[in-house]
């Protein structure tokens, strides 16, 4: 209140959130109710925990419950480190500009949709795409394969393409912090003889980790947050029990199928399981490094 004009450029911010963010979590109620399109939810009849009940009783929810956790798995234990490796490789090149180059086109693929990754990978994977073609004409083999339509590495397919469009985005943060190490201490280091992998293994790597631990705790509460558009253009008859994550899953049940009361369960369950962990982590990072971020 002491500066107007800060209070009023926050004024939209504030409005944002009371109508995108807490105004629509009246429909929590929907998780509770038979809901019924031509009752509403006002009118529609009372069950308590019995949609839920039903959930686990599902057998395309253990299906989506799997998927997420099996895709989350590989995102969190091989590609979260992938942005440090990343920004380590990145602050070794001396040439400026072209360590601005190859950081741009790293950053790249952040910004491109996931339509338009699809439409890439069709012109190299399908049946007539680049890979195919230049296969049959080597003679690798006679008939083409269906990679898009492969159930047996669809994870890892997954997996691969979210590491390769977000890794040179994730990694600013760490370039960043790279560049606010004091520079006497690499000066003392190469004083002392110490060569590139010594210096980045005992001050860098070590100056990464505050960093790193706070970025963990912040997004450990999306473990089960896989997103949408990257598995809705990929899916397809063939892969469709492998590649659908229970975002895919809410979205296919609320608005392909209109079992909303369905759909706003799960949401549910994942809001509890995302508060669970980050206070499970918030708790031991304030047990055994003395800090926390709540």
């Amino acid at each position: 209140l002491k500066n107007p004009v800060l209070t009023l450029m926050f004024i939209p911010v504030v409005i944002y959130y009371i109508v995108f963010h807490y105004t629509p979590m009246y429909g929590i109620v929907l998780a509770f109710k038979d809901y019924s399109l031509t009752l509403g939810i006002m009118k529609s009849p009372w069950v308590g925990f019995e949609v839920f009940s039903q959930l686990f009783k599902t057998a395309s929810f253990t299906r989506a419950f799997r998927n997420t956790i099996i895709i989350s798995l590989l995102r969190w234990v091989t590609g979260f480190p992938a942005p440090i490796i990343l920004a380590l490789m990145l602050n070794e090149i001396n040439n400026g500009i072209f360590k601005k180059g190859i950081q741009t086109v790293l950053y790249l693929p952040h910004f491109i949709s996931w339509v338009l990754v699809y439409a890439l990978a069709f012109s190299l994977f399908s049946s007539s795409g680049m890979v195919n073609n230049l296969c049959i004409r080597l003679g690798v083999y006679d008939t083409p394969v269906l990679y898009l339509q492969m159930t047996d590495h669809v994870w890892m397919m997954m997996w691969l393409l979210s590491t390769w469009k977000g890794t040179g985005w994730s990694a600013i943060m760490y370039i960043a912090a790279i560049a606010g190490i004091d520079q006497e201490l690499y000066e003392a280091a190469y004083v002392d003889g110490a060569g590139r992998f010594r210096v980045i293994w005992h001050i860098t790597i070590p100056s990464l980790l505050p960093t790193y631990f706070v970025l963990l705790m912040m997004n450990v509460a999306n473990f089960l947050n896989n997103g949408v558009d990257q598995y809705y253009v990929f899916q397809n008859a063939f892969n469709k029990d492998k590649i659908q994550v229970l975002d895919l899953y809410v979205y296919n049940l609320g608005l392909g199928s209109g079992s909303y009361s369905l759909a706003t369960a799960i949401s549910i369950m994942k809001s509890i399981v995302s508060l669970t962990l980050l206070f499970t982590v918030n708790t031991l990072s304030k047990t055994l490094r003395g800090e926390s971020i709540i």
